[in-house]
C-alpha cells in the first residue's frame, strides 16, 4: 500500500500482506510485480520501516539519502525508517528483500546489530564466509515465512529469531570487507553523535554540545575527525543539510516553514547556509530532485550524508 501526497515523493507505510506481521520477505520478482500493479516506477520514497535488500545475481543502483550505491551480487543494502530512497533499474537483478518494523527484534539484538542507529551502515559487503552464512540465514527466513501457517502460534517468534540470526550474521564486524576499527568510535564521538541527532534542529554550535556532554570542543573535534573523517562543526552541518534535503524533497511546505523547522527564524540565513554547503539554493534543489524523479533512468550523485 502506498500513500501519495501532493509532492513527488511517495510515503510508504508498513502495511504487510497479512495484518499484524512484523516482517515480510519478498523476491525482486515479487517487488517488480507489486510496483507494476501499483503503477509505481522509479520514484523517490520515504519508507516508515526497515528495508534490507540482498542481491544474489546481477546488479543495481540504489539511492539512499541522496547518495547512490552500486549494489552488486553478494552485497546487502539496509535502508532505515525515515531515510529517503530511490530504486534504480530492477530489470536485471535477482535477490530478496526483507521489510520489517523496529519491533521485529528483541532489545539485545537491536543493540548488537545497531538497528537503532540512524547513522548505521547502508551498504554491506561481507567476506565470502559471512556472505554465505547471511545468504543461508535469509533462505531459512524466507522458507519459514512462506511455509509456516499464518495462524500458527510459533510463526511470529520463529520469524523474529530468524531475522535476528540474519542481522547478527550480516553485521558481525569480523566478517565485513573494509569495516573501520571499532576503536575509532570512541565514547565522546558516540555521545556527540547521539546528542546531535536529538538537537541538530535547535543547536549548530560545537560549544553547546561540549557543555552538554562535559567534553572540551577540542576533544569533540578530535573524536569526530577520528571516527567520521570530518570536524565536529562539519558533522553538525551535514546532518542539518541532510534533513533539509529530506524535507525539501519529501514535504510540500514552503522554504520558510522548513527553515523554521530546522531552527532558522530568518529564511534568508537558511538559504545562505544551505547554498554555502551545497552550491545550490533550497528551491533549486527541490526542483532538481523532483524533476530527476520524472526522468527515466536518471541518477543523482548528491551525497549529503553525515
Amino acid at each position: 500500500m502506498v500513500e501519495k501526497g501532493r509532492s513527488e515523493v511517495l510515503r510508504v507505510p508498513y502495511v504487510p500482506a497479512v495484518g499484524g506481521e512484523l516482517l515480510e520477505v519478498v523476491t525482486f520478482g515479487d517487488l517488480r510485480r507489486r510496483m507494476a500493479r501499483l503503477g509505481v516506477g522509479r520514484r523517490t520514497e520515504r519508507p516508515e520501516f526497515h528495508l534490507l535488500l540482498h542481491v544474489s545475481s546481477g546488479g543495481m543502483l540504489h539511492t539512499v539519502d541522496f547518495r547512490e550505491y552500486a549494489v552488486s551480487a553478494g552485497s546487502w543494502l539496509w535502508v532505515r525508517p525515515g531515510q529517503v530512497q530511490r530504486f534504480g533499474d530492477l530489470s536485471g537483478v535477482d535477490g530478496s528483500l526483507v521489510l520489517f518494523r523496529d519491533e521485529a527484534l528483541d532489545r539485545s539484538s537491536v543493540s548488537v546489530t545497531g538497528m537503532g542507529d540512524p547513522f548505521g551502515r547502508t551498504l554491506w559487503t561481507p567476506d565470502t564466509d559471512s556472505s554465505t552464512a547471511a545468504a543461508r540465514a535469509l533462505d531459512h527466513l524466507y522458507a519459514e515465512f512462506e511455509s509456516l501457517p499464518r495462524d500458527s502460534a510459533v510463526r511470529r517468534p520463529v520469524l523474529q529469531h530468524l531475522l535476528a540470526a540474519l542481522l547478527l550474521r550480516l553485521t558481525d564486524p569480523g566478517g565485513q570487507v573494509g569495516t573501520a576499527a571499532t576503536s575509532e568510535h570512541s565514547e565522546p564521538f558516540l555521545a556527540f553523535r547521539r546528542r546531535v541527532e536529538a538537537s541538530f534542529a535547535h543547536h549548530r554550535d560545537v560549544g553547546y554540545y561540549a557543555r552538554e556532554l562535559g567534553y572540551s570542543p577540542r576533544t569533540l573535534r578530535r573524536a569526530t575527525i577520528a571516527a567520521a573523517g570530518m570536524g565536529a562543526k562539519e558533522f553538525i552541518d551535514r546532518r542539518v543539510v541532510l534533513e533539509a534535503k529530506r524535507l525539501l524533497t519529501h514535504e510540500d511546505q514552503p522554504v520558510e516553514q522548513i527553515a523554521s523547522r530546522l531552527g532558522f527564524p530568518d529564511t534568508s540565513n537558511f538559504v545562505k547556509y544551505f547554498a554555502h554547503r551545497t552550491s545550490t539554493t533550497p528551491a533549486a534543489f527541490r526542483a532538481r530532485s523532483r524533476g530527476r524523479d520524472s526522468a527515466p533512468g536518471a541518477q543523482g550523485r548528491d551525497d549529503g550524508t553525515p
